[in-house]
């Protein structure tokens, strides 16, 4: 075993050795290693930023929550956009017909929204979501208020002017300000504001909650009217009153609306379901193209790194041939030429790990992005296995070579 043991590390001296006494070809090869590393990893943190964003979105959107809307989720051939137009609008009183007829419904709320500014004296904040909901719309969403509260029922039911602002309004209105009880203008009306949501970050699919602020839906209709674009969220208990609950919903609809037997719906029931398998059908792509480049990459790198082995290999065949002559195995050999080659993948994947934060934060300005612990333990892996896989036939090439053909090599 000690005899096993002072191999080993003999064995990984002189690998390192050799990689110190050419420095220049060692960076060299490194580059290649470190240009796959660099794609390997931003693909990775691309795919898991977009993972990570869409639970968010998801958790935006609700669990065990339906949302009964004029138009679909969805696009693409099938995507019947021109009659979905003609559609009738929801009303909010389907929200108490539909509370007071379901047996599954935990709860219903009601919400629309308009893009506007915001002003606070000279600040002001565009394209601002507008929200009007009612006064139980956070319950199936993730949305939480960090400041104040948010408004209740008696709020909404006489139109009271409050708002509540999201994370990203709030910070740009109110940079060194405490924003409760200050008052906002929207559509030229003052409103007060009672509560600040927590930030939620970017999410992937859905709107930015951070650049949104609700007010009591009531509120909304005297100054925007609900002429269009109300939504009704239906929460469920679980995800089994879920699946009984959606048919009843939709059944329920069709009694509201009176429609006949032999027609079609004229609404629809949309899932955060139906928005996952449009997600997964986008990020499959995403997956096919990341995972090409990625392999082109690293096979460019690992035949970067096999050229390189043999170079090394040929000018120390006689380096070889006395190893061998004072009693060296041929899988000392072999393994030592395999560490060098790893080592030289391992120093471009380190050189690659740390460009990719940087790389990581550039795609955050404008997509998705996102680095793990998983992600970095990944490259390192990878980075031993293309030393191991293109490292394997320099390195038995050496191995295998015959002592006394090595030592007369000149």
């Amino acid at each position: 075993m000690y005899k096993l043991y002072i191999s080993i590390t003999e064995g990984i001296k002189i690998a390192f050795q050799a990689i110190s006494a050419n420095k220049i070809r060692a960076f060299l090869t490194t580059i290649c290693i470190t240009i796959g590393i660099v794609s390997v990893t931003s693909m990775n943190t691309i795919t898991d930023g977009i993972d990570r964003s869409f639970d968010q979105s998801l958790s935006m959107l609700g669990r065990n929550v339906v949302y009964i809307e004029k138009w679909p989720w969805g696009f693409g051939g099938d995507y019947k956009w021109w009659e979905y137009r003609n559609r009738p609008e929801m009303k909010l009183e389907y929200a108490e017909q539909i509370r007071e007829r379901s047996r599954y419904a935990e709860d219903v709320a009601a919400a629309a929204s308009r893009n506007r500014p915001i002003r606070y004296k000279d600040s002001f904040v565009e394209n601002v979501e507008i929200v009007g909901a009612t006064a139980n719309y956070l319950k199936p969403t993730a949305l939480e208020v960090e400041d104040g509260r948010f408004y209740s029922e008696d709020d909404n039911t006489r139109g009271a002017y409050m708002i509540v602002l999201g994370g990203e309004v709030a910070e740009t209105l109110f940079p060194v300000e405490n924003p409760i009880g200050k008052e906002v203008r929207v559509q030229g009306k003052r409103f007060q504001v009672i509560g600040v949501f927590k930030k939620q970050g970017s999410s992937f699919g859905t709107e930015n909650v951070d650049n949104m602020a609700v007010m009591p839906i009531n509120t909304y209709r005297s100054i925007f009217g609900l002429r269009w674009g109300l939504q009704l969220s239906v929460r469920f208990a679980d995800e089994q009153a879920l699946q009984e609950g959606q048919y009843e919903i939709e059944g329920i609809m069709r009694q509201i609306r009176q429609l006949d037997i032999l027609e079609d719906n004229d609404f629809a029931v949309n899932k955060p379901e139906l928005f996952k398998a449009e997600f997964d059908r986008m990020t499959s792509i995403i997956y096919l193209i990341g995972i090409f480049l990625t392999g082109l990459a690293l096979f460019v790198g690992g035949i970067g790194v096999m050229n390189i082995m043999f170079v090394s290999v040929k000018e120390r065949t006689k380096e070889i041939g006395i190893r061998k002559a004072v009693g060296a195995k041929s899988w000392e050999i072999l393994f030592q030429f395999l560490i060098e080659a790893i080592v030289l993948c391992l120093i471009g994947g380190v050189i690659g790990v740390v460009l990719s934060l940087g790389t990581t934060k550039l795609i955050n300005e404008f997509f998705v992005a996102y680095m793990s612990w998983t992600t970095v333990l990944n490259a390192v892996i990878i980075c031993s296995i293309v030393g191991v896989l293109f490292g394997f036939i320099p390195s038995y090439k050496a191995a295998s070579a015959d002592p006394i053909d090595s030592l007369r090599y000149e």
